[in-house]
């Protein structure tokens, strides 16, 4: 039987499998020089067609988040509207405040029409990545 432990490290490894190499070597870097207290990892389905769209809402608004130490986004790559993202915060709370921002509530805003629905969620604590 597989724990949420089990799981949860499948879903970070299935992320980071779906992101770029070079976003992968920067989730790899700031787990090294950062000490991350709270991570979330997560599953958006954009309406068809519309991926790349939301995308650019996504980065646009996320930019400058005061407490917020990584935002990957990645493409499914078995799945052309779905897209997953990664977030390293130095805490909770830093999280929840993000969300607050304007020009986060303005990406929530102009986004929302582009999504068709959510996949796989969970937030984790960030630990040192083991290296072979």
């Amino acid at each position: 039987m597989m724990t949420r432990r089990d799981h949860l490290a499948a879903l970070v490894a299935m992320a980071a499998a779906m992101l770029p190499a070079a976003k992968s070597r920067a989730l790899e870097a700031v787990m090294e020089e950062a000490d991350p207290q709270y991570g979330l990892l997560g599953q958006m389905m954009a309406q068809p067609g519309q991926r790349a769209a939301l995308i650019a809402i996504l980065t646009e608004g996320t930019g400058s988040m005061p407490g917020n130490l990584a935002y990957l986004i990645g493409e499914d790559s078995a799945n052309a509207d779905a897209i997953w993202i990664v977030e390293l915060w130095d805490s909770k709370e830093s999280h929840a405040a993000s969300l607050a921002l304007p020009s986060v509530q303005a990406a929530i805003a102009k986004g929302r029409p582009l999504i068709a629905g959510f996949g796989t969620r969970a937030e984790f604590k960030p630990v040192a990545q083991a290296r072979a």
